[in-house]
């Protein structure tokens, strides 16, 4: 389970876009967005780097990784 600190997501379109910037990568992801708080928690068993660059190139930096 990552957890990821992600800039710039103020919507459902954000959600879905971050969500599916993950889900290209690892389709059978979880992922769980928090707007508020501007977290995103991905369980997957994907490395982190390539989930991290799927949302970066999505237009939302990741600012923190845990």
């Amino acid at each position: 389970m990552y957890e990821l600190q992600v800039e710039n997501m103020t919507c459902g379109h954000c959600v879905r876009a971050v969500t599916q910037a993950v889900q290209e990568v690892d389709a059978a992801a979880q992922v769980e967005v928090d707007l508020a708080s501007k977290s995103v928690k991905i369980n997957s068993a994907t490395p982190l780097a390539p989930l991290k660059s799927a949302i970066a190139d999505a237009g939302y930096p990741v600012t923190s990784a845990a």
